[in-house]
């Protein structure tokens, strides 16, 4: 496996921190919001689920990577070894990519709140979003 640079991965960390920071925001706004509607149809409790998991997997980035970003710092009061970032890196990029699979589909399914053309718009435009992140990875 490559071994990233601390002083790489303190910039990624740091990266990975405004980004996640912004889409769990985003997702609890949206969870938030659907919670205090008063909707009881079955597409909003997936979304409701699907909101749910992209915010808990973007706030576990961000305390993984911020994490990673103290420790990688200059001024850290403890030797750090790579072998002490492997468990944060693996946590943060596994849940930052959960994330960007949970918030796709969200995208996925608003549209079918709406009607079946928007659905299947929708639909597309999520998994169109979802190959163009994986592309850009």
């Amino acid at each position: 496996m490559l071994e990233l640079e601390p002083e790489y991965l303190n910039k990624i960390a740091n990266q990975l921190i405004v980004i996640s920071s912004l889409l769990s925001g985003f997702s609890i706004a949206v969870m938030a919001n659907i919670l205090v509607s008063n909707t009881e149809k079955r597409i909003s409790n997936h979304i409701l689920k699907v909101t749910t998991v992209a915010a808990a997997c973007f706030l576990i980035t961000l305390f993984a990577m911020t994490k990673i970003l103290l420790m990688t710092t200059n001024g850290f009061p403890f030797k750090v070894e790579n072998a002490d970032l492997a468990l944060p890196k693996i946590f943060g990029f596994i849940a930052f990519i959960l994330g960007i699979i949970a918030l796709s589909v969200l995208i996925a399914l608003s549209g079918w709140t709406k009607s079946r053309k928007t659905g299947i718009f929708t639909t597309i435009i999520g998994v169109l979003s979802f190959i163009a992140i994986l592309i850009n990875l």
